[in-house]
């Protein structure tokens, strides 16, 4: 279908899709295999300019918004999704900094950020706050001119990786949501450590670590926003975010879709090519109206995003893309491994990491099921202002 693209819009797609072919789909087994993390493919993806799509002109970014990150991301995860997790996690970590800091914080960090030079991550997953984010128990403590941070994050996508985290902590337990608050915190901070890096099901060359916090002194200059915002910079971060799940999500579909069709017309079984049995036709034909059917979801959502300038107005929408993305997703990748048989099986044929990796699509940056209060907030609300 023609999505209408800008030239520039354009020239993203292109470019992200010659960078996976060419750079990424040589080394994404290896990185699988091993549970490496892929710098030397990050700094590649900073030279050609993939990193800061999403961040404005004036701090080093293309300024092409969430259609233009969502668009890379989508190109890139249908050849490896882990690997092109690290620019999408580190876009998780930059936005409650581009939607909530001062304009020394965003000089400060966003042009390292655009330029691939440094990555970012988001800290707010606790072993006991996942989808009850007020069940967090890391506090920071005010001292002076400083806050003093204890606790442990857990899930922590790029952690160790990176050198730039957006960390939400308690600063008022008696104030519920309102207690909570948002700091910048640098890798090699003191007091600022990180746990073992977790064995995974998939997207295995993403780093996935704890952070953990002994002490750890910050100056109140680190604090986004002011004490007290953290519940309002994590929703909206998540509802900005969103889009580039489904989009990894989306990219792990159509790559696997893409493997089925070039797999059925080249198997042959009973003396034919297996695209010519008409069971193998309606799964592919089921698999490719429900990819499109994501991709226009998620198009429509990231456009209305970037028309209205934030994601405040769009919770349902950016919910509604991230979960039927991410359904796809699983069913799509579930029935290519089906199509490839037992070959499918097999760590040779790329079917069965796309289908490792589609799961935690389903289950990160909200799970589905939250989702699904999110959609059906949204739609108790809407009907309730109309009456």
């Amino acid at each position: 279908m023609d999505y209408f693209l800008t030239e520039e819009q354009q020239m993203i797609v292109d470019t992200a899709k010659d960078f996976a072919h060419k750079v990424i789909k040589p080394v994404r087994e290896e990185h699988d295999e091993n549970q490496t993390f892929p710098w030397e493919v990050v700094k590649k993806m900073g030279e050609a300019g993939l990193c800061g799509l999403y961040i404005p002109e004036k701090y080093g970014g293309t300024g092409l918004g969430i259609l233009g990150l969502c668009l890379a991301v989508e190109e890139m995860s249908k050849v490896c999704s882990a690997i092109a997790l690290s620019m999408a996690a580190t876009g998780l970590g930059t936005f409650p900094i581009l939607l909530f800091a001062s304009e020394e914080q965003k000089q400060k960090y966003l042009p390292d950020i655009a330029s691939g030079k440094r990555l970012a991550a988001f800290g707010l997953t606790e072993a006991n706050a996942g989808s009850d984010a007020l069940g967090m128990q890391t506090t920071a403590v005010k001292d002076g001119d400083y806050y003093i941070l204890n606790g442990t994050k857990q899930w922590i996508t790029n952690a160790g990786e990176a050198e730039i985290y957006s960390v939400f902590a308690v600063t008022d337990r008696n104030r519920g949501s309102r207690g909570l608050s948002s700091f910048i915190i640098e890798k090699g901070t003191p007091g600022f450590s990180f746990g073992k890096k977790e064995n995974k099901l998939g997207i295995r060359a993403s780093a996935t670590r704890e952070l953990v916090f002994q002490d750890c002194k910050i100056h109140k200059s680190a604090m986004i926003g002011s004490e007290g915002m953290g519940a309002i910079i994590a929703v909206n971060t998540l509802y900005t975010s969103r889009p580039g799940v489904a989009a990894q999500a989306l990219g792990i579909a159509a790559g696997a879709l893409d493997e089925s069709i070039n797999y059925a017309r080249q198997r042959k079984q009973f003396g034919q090519t297996i695209s010519s049995f008409q069971a193998v036709q309606h799964m592919l034909a089921n698999m490719a109206t429900e990819v499109e059917a994501a991709r226009a979801l998620l198009y429509a959502t990231a456009r209305s995003i970037d028309k209205a300038g934030d994601a405040k107005g769009f919770a349902k929408e950016s919910a509604m893309a991230k979960l039927y993305c991410s359904d796809v997703a699983m069913k799509v990748t579930t029935d290519a491994v089906q199509i490839f048989g037992g070959y499918g099986y097999m760590k040779e044929y790329p079917v069965e990491k796309m289908m490792r990796d589609a799961k935690i699509t389903q289950i990160y940056e909200g799970t589905n099921q939250i989702q699904r209060n999110e959609i059906a907030a949204g739609l108790i609300k809407s009907a309730a202002s109309k009456k």
